[in-house]
């Protein structure tokens, strides 16, 4: 058995949602060395990859979304960069206007914009564009 080495972080408060986005992340990423973690809370996820720092596993990328009861995806990210300034963020929203969009991408915080719904072939995009721009294969 391999050793978990990556992490993808998930967070949406819709299940369904993060469900869909599990099932595809699966299809494009080897779960034999990379954990796909799932979260509906915010603060959770940002407790959790603290962890993952910790432990020294590698996270890959977050997927956020930007409408949240808990915590805006803005006030996520923000938050997250305080603890893992070069971490790539992509943002997932239907209702994340393109001023909202653009102060994030223009504080350098935002890898990729998702509107929802998206085309798996969207995910199968940035995962293969994440992994060229770290020279590593997920």
């Amino acid at each position: 058995m391999s050793q978990i080495n990556n992490a993808v972080i998930c967070i949406d408060d819709d299940p369904m949602i993060l469900q869909v986005l599990g099932f595809q992340l699966e299809k494009f990423i080897d779960a034999s060395n990379t954990l796909i973690e799932l979260y509906i809370n915010p603060s959770k996820a940002l407790a959790d990859i603290k962890e993952f720092v910790f432990d020294e596993i590698e996270i890959i990328f977050v997927i956020v979304d930007y409408q949240m009861p808990e915590m805006s995806g803005a006030k996520f990210i923000r938050s997250l960069k305080q603890i893992h300034p070069n971490l790539p963020c992509i943002m997932l929203s239907g209702q994340a206007n393109s001023s909202q969009v653009r102060e994030l991408e223009a504080e350098g915080y935002l890898e990729a914009f998702l509107s929802k719904p998206w085309e798996e072939s969207e995910i199968c995009d940035l995962i293969n564009k994440l992994s060229k721009e770290k020279g590593n294969e997920y």
